[in-house]
């Protein structure tokens, strides 16, 4: 097993974009039943510490260090926060240097659909897969409903997605539940076709319970039922503490 520290597992399904980067290695693994390592892409803005959140920076260059790391089988592009275009591209960029040690996918997780609209989302997913992006995530996903059209984004872009009913696909789309009312809709929303993660956001799932972090694993165990049930892939964050668990309840990140 690969450790790293700050890294991220998920466990889910794949999906693709015609024309654009090559199927990732991910794919394979999670065919196979083998869990994928990744890690946060992280800011580069080295400006002064203690002094409120640093706004984010990322470079070609960044990403052509993390691009050099055998340990990692993909990158998580955290915009969701503050979207930015540009951001995408650079790691994209970077990731597919001659100098990178196989080809690690970039996941990118835009702002919810909540924020700044449905349309806003829309344009985003497609805009990050135009920009290198192997998969997109939607985060906090509200309902069976909003479920349903944020699949519908990945069929507007256009995109090949990985899914347990499409298993040639080559990008991939992903869902996070992380709040209560979503989550127990947690086994509607896996019956939905035309995506490849289901996954729990067990931070903001907590914060939504109002620190109830054993109320969290609990709802993180109910999604994850749900994703093995439906052969999608689940994603969850982790450490080198509870790598081993993780992986061996089914996390395949």
């Amino acid at each position: 097993m690969r450790w790293m520290t700050s890294a991220i597992a998920i466990l889910f399904t794949t999906a693709g974009l015609a024309g654009q980067v090559p199927r990732p290695a991910i794919i394979d693994l999670w065919t196979s039943g083998k869990p994928a390592f990744g890690i946060y892409a992280p800011n580069e803005n080295a400006g002064p510490r203690g002094q409120g959140p640093r706004p984010a920076v990322y470079t070609r260059e960044g990403g052509e260090k993390l691009a050099m790391n055998p340990l990692y089988d993909f990158v998580f592009l955290n915009l969701e926060g503050s979207y930015d275009g540009a951001a995408i591209k650079a790691i994209a960029d970077g990731l597919r240097s001659a100098s990178a040690a196989g080809h690690k996918a970039l996941i990118v997780r835009i702002p919810p659909i909540e924020k700044d609209g449905a349309e806003a989302a829309r344009t985003r997913v497609k805009e990050a897969f135009d920009a290198g992006a192997d998969g997109v995530t939607i985060p906090h996903v509200r309902s069976v409903d909003e479920a349903k059209l944020a699949i519908g984004f990945f069929r507007d872009a256009r995109a090949n997605v990985w899914s347990p009913a499409n298993r040639t696909g080559d990008r991939i789309a992903m869902l996070m539940l992380e709040d209560p009312a979503a989550v127990a809709q947690a086994r509607e929303i896996a019956d939905l076709t035309g995506y490849s993660i289901l996954a729990c956001g067990i931070g903001s799932l907590a914060q939504a319970l109002g620190g109830d972090r054993e109320g969290a694993e609990a709802g993180t165990q109910k999604v994850l039922a749900e994703a093995r049930r439906a052969t999608l892939v689940d994603m969850l964050t982790f450490n080198a503490q509870d790598a081993a668990k993780r992986v061996k309840e089914g996390f395949l990140a």
